[in-house]
């Protein structure tokens, strides 16, 4: 009965998962970069370097370039890949998880 319910929910998972990940490549497969650790300490640095600022000194076109720029930064450091697990799919893991140990 147990290996019945595994093997079921076992394929539910991964024939959900194939449309989710082939949405995500589709959109930007060539445009896609991941960054080094080198680059990304050099816009943590920049950010840190940004924020110690003294910006009451600025002028205000001053002040809109900085925040474009720190925008941009963030940007750049969003494209990162990352895994999404919807809210359903961690309920029924949990629950495998304590139906099988």
């Amino acid at each position: 009965m147990k290996k019945t319910i595994f093997f079921a929910l076992l394929t539910i998972f991964s024939l959900s998962a194939a449309p989710t990940f082939a949405a995500k490549g589709s959109t930007n497969n060539a445009t896609e970069t991941t960054l080094t650790t080198a680059e990304v300490n050099v816009l943590k640095s920049r950010v840190e370097e940004i924020r110690d600022m003294d910006k009451s000194e600025l002028t205000a076109s001053e002040k809109s370039e900085l925040k474009s720029e720190l925008k941009e930064i963030k940007e750049t450091m969003k494209s990162e890949p990352y895994i999404y697990i919807g809210g359903g799919t961690l309920i029924l893991i949990l629950i495998l998880l304590i139906i099988l140990l």
